[in-house]
């Protein structure tokens, strides 16, 4: 059965929303995807290491996945496209498209892709994981689906002229918001005093690796003119620094007459202690991204096993996730299969997400089995 994807429908006028702020419904404006909140937290990956290591691996943690279709014959060409097709930014692969879009996603609060066709529009060449920077979004006559705009000459907002090929997924916002909450919000400022610490600390290192010298003398009474003091303290700098700027191995004595004080500028300080406050921060700072510690290298505790409470409350972490990301996925195969003209519905399955240790599973399975034989024997007699 052929399918017209792109043909216009007749749609009843919409109620307007009755909560909404009143400047929304008048003079909706539409709001980049990468603000200047955005291009911070951007910021923040590159600043704190940490924080872009968790976001890598809630990527990767979150797993791959495959798609059943509901008519058999359609299950091959459905996996050749989801390992073929192109993705921007090199690659391929629906998987990859997906990936990219989450780790946006988890970024800015908000992701935007589009589906490439062919200049016949009758086949899917690509996928676009368009850029933060390109793309702004409203909600206009509709408050449930965005409007998606692109920046034309002259630096005029332009409607995408077929909305249906770009997919838009956020994380969920606040009430009353349009744009996606990102994962980072709430934490520039401990990066920021994080930031502070370890600038401090590299000044400190920096000062006492390269020593500075107070090099004081103090004349006989009979020798306290100014112009003679004026001389000697030249001669002293000059005769030091001769003595400091030494190279090869070469060793040169400082030799002088008279009371000469010399002492390191600063040896009496004492580098603070940094500990206590950066595990505080990154305390915070994990808390948030809700990756366990000893999982980004850190070791705070008696044991790197990863505590079962751990692992469910992570795994219900990515299971939502996922969550976001599904109908993004459906919403691609759906068109894929309009313009190849296959009716069909598609499930998705993603890999169980293992986070256990192995033999702990099977310890356990073992002794599951163990009181399962216990009770029927129990029932039996």
């Amino acid at each position: 059965m052929k399918k017209n994807l792109f043909s216009k429908k007749e749609s009843k006028p919409a109620v307007p929303v009755q909560t909404a702020p009143v400047r929304f419904r008048l003079a909706p404006s539409p709001f980049p995807l990468m603000g200047g909140e955005q291009r911070l937290f951007c910021a923040l990956r590159d600043a704190v290491p940490i924080i872009d290591a968790a976001l890598m691996k809630l990527v990767r943690l979150a797993g791959g996945f495959t798609v059943k279709a509901s008519t058999p014959g359609v299950q091959k060409a459905l996996d050749e496209f989801m390992a073929n097709v192109p993705v921007s930014g090199g690659g391929a692969s629906l998987n990859a498209f997906i990936e990219r879009m989450f780790d946006c996603m988890l970024t800015c609060g908000s992701a935007v892709g589009e589906i490439v066709l062919d200049r016949s529009r009758t086949s899917v060449i690509g996928l676009y994981n368009a850029s933060p920077d390109a793309v702004e979004i409203a909600f206009e006559e509709n408050p449930f689906l965005p409007k998606i705009y692109t920046h034309a000459a002259g630096g005029t907002l332009t409607p995408v002229p077929v909305p249906a090929l770009v997919l838009y997924c956020a994380l969920p916002p606040m009430p009353g918001k349009q744009n996606g909450r990102s994962i980072l919000s709430g934490l520039p400022f401990f990066a920021s005093t994080l930031s502070t610490i370890f600038q401090s600390v590299g000044q400190n290192f920096e000062r006492m690796g390269n020593l500075r010298y107070a090099v004081t003398y103090k004349p006989p009474q009979e020798f306290a003119s100014s112009a003679y003091s004026d001389n000697l303290a030249d001669t002293i700098a000059k005769e030091w620094a001769n003595g400091m700027n030494t190279h090869g191995g070469s060793v040169k004595d400082f030799v002088a007459v008279g009371d000469v004080d010399i002492k390191v500028i600063g040896a009496d300080g004492q580098m603070p202690e940094v500990q206590v406050p950066v595990r505080c921060i990154l305390e915070q700072m994990i808390a948030k991204l809700g990756i366990p510690p000893f999982m980004l290298g850190l070791s705070w505790s008696t044991t790197e096993r990863m505590s079962t409470q751990q692992a469910d409350i992570l795994t219900s972490e990515l299971e939502a996730y996922r969550r976001y990301l599904t109908p993004v996925i459906l919403r691609i195969l759906r068109i894929w299969a309009g313009l190849n003209r296959f009716d069909c519905d598609f499930t998705v399955c993603w890999q169980d997400i293992n986070l256990q240790d192995e033999v702990e599973l099977a310890r356990a399975e073992l002794l599951r089995a163990q009181a399962k034989n216990l009770t029927k024997g129990a029932e039996s007699h």
